[in-house]
């Protein structure tokens, strides 16, 4: 690997500030004390900063040269609600808070990055060091638009990375267009009329409408939907009565929809109500359901995908970059930044697991899971691509 030099001999250092944000994990828009911790590392090296976009976003602003090009690198801050089960020295200081998606990690490699940015690399133009709030479900990125982040930070382009457990240490992932889907939650409450389980004619059951529908919702994908369009409908609640002897007055459904295309998600839309509602009917019970968009599909833009394997294959080796790698369902708000300005999210390898300190959980190293753990080793890899990045996108133009 091509790494930077003096990037690797401050990693350590760098990793202490990893591990405190992760024994101190903020959910989304209370990320108080690791702005703070934030901002106070861009100042004691000299980078302005802009504060307070979608309550507690920082942006460091790195300006060299005479340059009016300038890019954008986000890292998310946030952490998820659920107890870490890690007992190593690190682990989580707050009761059902935990640092299990790697924004600690992704913080400190942007935070690595901006030190170098600053002190050492060379470039003509401006990089907006983007570190974001509420990325799980918060829709931090959308907030930070809408409060004027590419108003007051104009920049050409965009971009994003997120550690991937699975993907070994030292390779990346990415592909142009869909690199991650779209976000969306159902609810759906049948009420029909309650009654004693003997008697089952003099009620108007909820339950057998929940298994009807159930049912027929999985046709959507299998027969409305080109099976060349990827989409999921994934039920993952159903709500219904107390006790074994009675009927249940309502029952109710909630899950989530992913999809790559909006055309798509429009088609799982309507189809998804029409069906609740023409079985409802027939079950003779009352339908109300609700669809709610949250996060719209990561789309990477084709130019500034290329640029981004160009420098990755540089910094790693084209071996160790998979260039069309398979897209993921889950979402992420980066999505926001990519509809309003070109650029590029890329997956960086988190490895198996094998770097976690002892006093681990016992369940797998993946994202979301109550074991997992940001693998500091990635450090002056992403920095070094942040770095690498930013020195080809602002390089000197010839004059």
């Amino acid at each position: 690997m091509n790494l930077i030099a003096p990037i690797v001999g401050y990693s350590a250092e760098m990793a202490q500030i990893r591990r405190t944000i992760h024994a101190h994990p903020e959910l989304c828009y209370e990320e108080v004390m690791t702005a703070e911790l934030v901002a106070q590392q861009l100042a004691s090296w000299g980078i302005p900063m802009l504060r307070g976009l979608a309550k507690t976003g920082v942006i460091g602003i790195i300006k060299k040269g005479s340059s009016a090009r300038a890019i954008g690198l986000r890292a998310d801050m946030d952490a998820l609600p659920m107890q870490e089960l890690n007992t190593f020295a690190h682990a989580s200081k707050h009761a059902g808070k935990m640092h299990a998606c790697g924004h600690d990690g992704h913080t400190a490699m942007l935070l690595t990055a901006a030190r170098y940015l600053q002190q050492e690399a060379q470039f003509d133009g401006t990089v907006y060091l983007i570190f974001q709030p509420a990325e799980e479900g918060g829709g931090g990125a959308r907030e930070m638009i809408a409060e004027g982040l590419f108003e007051k930070c104009p920049m050409d382009a965009v971009y994003g990375m997120h550690n991937w457990p699975g993907i070994a240490v030292g390779a990346f992932g990415v592909t142009p267009g869909p690199m991650m889907a779209s976000s969306n939650e159902f609810d759906l409450t049948i009420r029909g009329k309650g009654g004693h389980a003997a008697l089952p004619h003099k009620s108007v059951d909820p339950v057998m409408c929940a298994v009807q529908i159930a049912q027929a919702w999985q046709t959507i994908i299998t027969r409305n939907k080109n099976p060349l369009d990827t989409a999921v409908i994934s039920l993952t609640q159903i709500n219904a009565g107390t006790t074994t002897n009675v009927i249940p007055d309502d029952a109710r459904m909630q899950g989530t929809v992913r999809a790559f295309r909006n055309e798509v998600l429009d088609l799982i839309e309507k189809r998804m109500g029409d069906i609740a509602q023409h079985i409802g009917a027939a079950f003779d019970v009352e339908i109300d359901f609700r669809f709610r968009r949250n996060y719209p599909p990561v789309i990477n833009h084709e130019k500034e995908t290329a640029f981004a394997v160009q420098i990755l294959q540089g910094l790693v080796g084209a071996a160790n970059v998979d260039a069309r790698t398979e897209p993921s369902m889950g979402a992420e708000d980066f999505a926001y930044f990519l509809q309003h300005k070109p650029g590029c999210y890329v997956f960086i390898g988190n490895g198996e697991g094998s770097h976690r300190d002892a006093g681990h959980g016992l369940g797998p190293c993946n994202l979301h899971n109550a074991s997992y753990d940001f693998n500091d080793a990635l450090l002056p890899i992403g920095a070094s691509f942040w770095v690498r990045l930013t020195e080809a996108a602002l390089a000197p133009e010839a004059a």
